[in-house]
């Protein structure tokens, strides 16, 4: 039978290498970017046609929930949601304004969740789902100059553990993937080349994570047997 996942925040990076994956894996997919519709839109028509599947793209903010609201009155059938979409802000936290903490904190932390609210009634009909939260080893470990991120990734990986727990007995599993530094635009725009080069010298395994390692391990826990549920996977080349 056809499966269908939603992919929040997949015009670039991490988003559009799992898109990619699950595409290739014969899902049709619901895919929503904030403001690159455009971009996304041309996107989901190449992997129509590249994989012959459903494909549709929305813009919609995933922090505001009357955004998901209007998304999910389209979303009838529903296997995977990736918790994809997120944000960075780099600095000291007594620099950072009131409105950059909740704008981050909607992007990052609301949003999950507010697609898991609205996504389990429909993964209920069918006694089944994943839920698959994208975090990052600062949601772990936390980071300097990075506060509020890692808070908003703290609360993820909380969120992940707790919600698994509720829903183990309904079929659903619940997992977040927990990231080292992965090459994205995201983090190049925060950081210098230099400060790359860096970072992938303390690496163990000597290389930056790629977008397509994360989109492999997050099509893997959407195929994963039903009793692994609430981990934090970290894929970070053996950094932290």
């Amino acid at each position: 039978m056809s499966k269908y996942a939603l992919i929040t925040g997949a015009s670039r990076g991490i988003g559009a290498a799992i898109a990619q994956e699950f595409a290739a894996a014969g899902y049709n997919l619901y895919l929503t970017c904030q403001n690159s519709i455009d971009i996304l839109t041309q996107y989901a028509s190449k992997l129509s046609n590249e994989h012959h599947i459903i494909c549709k793209a929305y813009k919609c903010d995933a922090g505001k929930f009357e955004d998901v609201q209007k998304l999910f009155e389209d979303i009838h059938e529903l296997d995977v949601v990736v918790n994809n979409a997120g944000t960075a802000w780099l600095g000291l936290l007594t620099d950072m304004t009131v409105d950059e903490w909740h704008r981050l904190m909607s992007t990052n932390l609301d949003s999950v969740f507010y697609t898991s609210k609205l996504a389990i009634p429909v993964m209920l009909r069918n006694h089944e789902g994943r839920i698959i939260n994208i975090s990052s080893v600062w949601g772990n470990v936390g980071a300097s100059t990075e506060v509020a991120y890692s808070a908003s990734k703290g609360g993820v990986n909380s969120f992940t553990k707790a919600l698994a727990k509720e829903l183990a007995p309904s079929g659903i599993q619940v997992n977040a993937i927990a990231c080292g530094v992965i090459d994205t635009d995201m983090n190049r725009m925060h950081l210098t080349d230099e400060d790359m080069e860096e970072l992938r010298n303390e690496i163990p395994a000597d290389r930056l994570g790629e977008t397509k390692d994360v989109a492999r391990l997050a099509l893997q826990l959407a195929q994963s047997p039903t009793y692994m549920t609430g981990q934090i996977i970290t894929i970070d080349g053996g950094w932290i």
